[in-house]
């Protein structure tokens, strides 16, 4: 999905396999179905989705300048962080290198909005509370809008899910979008 000259504004997913519709056709994803809704409900914003399966933020951060520059976006959903989290990579890290993205993002006049995510309790209390909270610290101290947890209300339900227990299924991209819409609508009207 790239960015159309025919339309006046772009929005730009900055993802990893939760926005790369992974394990689906991507017109599938949660991402082609925001394109389509923006599109029957009129908004003037084409998608450019600039999401990469296996992404870091370390890896979101090293790119997004680039991105940034070719799409020239007006708003960014950043949707980074759960793969550090997989990965067990140090909070703070994470935490730093979404606030450079974030940074960035401002600073070429996009507004954005942060997607936050939660990780099994496998990984320690204090490890998941950090994590968790590192995405609600950086809306606040960034002034962007939040989503807390891109899987709420079917994190649970095993049947939503691709046989990885991790990649949301086809049947639960509607859920995704339903959540990214509601933190998202108020940005698409803000000039």
């Amino acid at each position: 999905m790239a960015a159309s000259a025919a339309h006046g504004k772009t929005l730009l997913v900055y993802g990893d396999s939760l926005s790369a519709a992974y394990g689906m056709p991507e017109r599938r994803g949660w991402v082609a179905l925001l394109e389509e809704r923006l599109q029957r409900e009129r908004y003037d914003y084409s998608v450019a989705n600039a999401s990469i399966s296996g992404e870091t933020t370390a890896g979101g951060l090293a790119r997004i300048a680039a991105v940034l520059e070719r799409h020239k976006p007006d708003i960014v959903v950043l949707a980074l962080g759960a793969n550090d989290g997989l990965r067990g990579l140090p909070v703070a890290a994470m935490k730093k290198n979404l606030e450079a993205i974030i940074a960035q993002a401002q600073k070429a006049g996009a507004r954005v909005l942060l997607v936050g995510m939660r990780l099994p309790p496998n990984y320690g209390e204090g490890y998941t509370q950090a994590f968790e909270r590192a995405f609600g610290d950086l809306a606040k101290s960034r002034d962007t809008a939040l989503l807390p947890f891109l899987l709420e209300g079917f994190a649970e339900k095993t049947e939503l899910f691709q046989a990885d227990r991790i990649h949301p299924a086809e049947a639960a991209q509607p859920a995704v979008l339903k959540n990214v819409w509601k933190p998202l609508a108020p940005l698409l009207r803000k000039k």
